[in-house]
């Protein structure tokens, strides 16, 4: 069973969390104030002419779409934890979504933002 200090320590890690992705997201993106967890990301502003440059820049950019999606997952799973955490009365957070049980402490100290059991999770 989680223990009230250890939610509040799963909470800080996962606001910490939330932090770091939107600071990381803010670097090269631009968020959708209408959309949540909707990020836009910026295409290299560089000097164009050089051929070689722009199909550089072109590579980064879809590097940098990659990153801002799987940026965009992680923190709507951060958000949802969060969530879970702040409805404590539903007893939600902590426990798997596929199978009822109550996620491994070791886990959610490890991904607190995890959906489901490690045995689920495979």
């Amino acid at each position: 069973m989680l223990t009230k200090k250890i939610i509040l320590e799963l909470e800080n890690k996962l606001t910490e969390q939330k932090t770091a992705i939107k600071k990381e997201l803010e670097s090269f993106a631009v968020e959708d104030k209408n959309l949540k967890h909707n990020w836009t990301a910026q295409f290299p502003n560089k000097e164009k002419g050089d051929p070689e440059e722009e199909a550089d820049d072109a590579t980064e950019y879809e590097n940098l779409l990659s990153l801002e999606h799987s940026l965009e997952l992680k923190l709507k799973d951060v958000d949802i934890a969060l969530e879970k955490i702040h409805k404590v009365k539903t007893g939600k957070y902590g426990v798997c979504e596929k199978c009822s049980k109550k996620i491994e402490e070791k886990r959610l100290m490890a991904c607190p933002e995890a959906k489901f059991c490690i045995k689920c999770n495979i």
